[in-house]
């Protein structure tokens, strides 16, 4: 062989995992590339069901600022995602210090308390919009029996989100519940025994030791709620189509209207794509404050 062969550079050949690459990039393409693609595309014309799509480039993200209706939206779908991913988080955390604890039936207990996990969502926003009645639910009924009088529950626009929110809590606070309870039963025991011959309090462990060591996990379970929360749409649509009025309609119920009850296709993707940038900065911002709490906390 002469030098000059020697001296070529080598071939490119595809390695031999490509034909088992293929069908999941295809997959990827098909299901995930393709329709961001074409939301992308159609979020940049007016088109409307019936019509030919005309393209207006960037004048669909233009009225998104200038329509109230949207930015109600918008503020009503971060507070039900911080009350939905807060109160479980609380919830889930003391739960999980109950559950860790050994008493008798405690194996028994904790398959109760996951039970409204496995519930379909539609079948829980029945069961609850029923307890919701004014006048014939079993939540103004216990109310009474305490002295308080009756709440309109999601019937009024002033308590239709936090209504909303104790069904989220009710629902997803065992998921933090199982995640930090997997946490507590990882954590090393020297600390704890360290703490109760220095004289700690419970409350003194539970601050000093037990946060920052399930820090983490409360994170991804943190993670976990807030993707899901802000996305929510099966409870609130069933329980009340984002009434009274527009009192409970988050981003996902405004996006419905617009595309399939307006069939404005254009607009709602325009609100899609938005909607997908929102759900990318919570997480963005979740992984930030991680990041410096652990920095902090190191």
């Amino acid at each position: 062989m002469s030098s000059a062969d020697a001296a070529a550079p080598a071939r490119w050949q595809p390695p031999g995992y490509w034909p088992f690459v293929v069908p999941a990039l295809v997959v990827v393409v098909g299901v995930i590339v393709f329709p961001w693609a074409f939301t992308l595309w159609m979020s940049l014309h007016e088109w409307k069901v019936g019509a030919a799509p005309a393209f207006v480039g960037l004048s669909n993200y233009a009225r998104l600022p200038t329509d109230p209706r949207f930015l109600d939206a918008v503020w009503q779908t971060l507070v039900y995602t911080a009350l939905s991913v807060v109160l479980p988080l609380i919830l889930g955390t003391l739960a999980a210090c109950v559950f860790h604890a050994k008493f008798p039936l405690r194996g028994f207990l904790r398959g109760v308390f996951i039970l409204p996990m496995m519930a379909t969502p539609v079948a829980i926003a029945l069961v609850w919009t029923m307890m919701f009645h004014p006048q014939l639910g079993v939540l103004n009924y216990l109310l009474s029996l305490v002295g308080i009088p009756p709440q309109l529950w999601v019937f009024h626009p002033a308590t239709v989100i936090p209504s909303l929110v104790l069904v989220e809590t009710w629902q997803w606070t065992p998921l933090v519940m199982l995640i930090v309870l997997g946490g507590l039963a990882a954590l090393p025991t020297e600390p704890y025994e360290s703490a109760q011959i220095d004289g700690a309090s419970i409350w003194q462990m539970f601050r000093h030791i037990t946060l920052p060591l399930v820090a983490p996990f409360l994170f991804v379970a943190a993670m976990i709620r807030m993707i899901d929360a802000v996305k929510s749409f099966d409870i609130i649509f069933a329980i009340t189509q984002g009434g009274p009025g527009t009192a409970s309609e988050t981003i996902n119920i405004y996006l419905y209207s617009v595309a399939f009850a307006y069939y404005d296709v254009g607009y709602g993707s325009a609100i899609a794509v938005v909607f997908f940038l929102l759900i990318i900065a919570l997480a963005a911002a979740l992984l930030v404050v991680r990041k410096r709490t652990q920095g902090a906390v190191a």
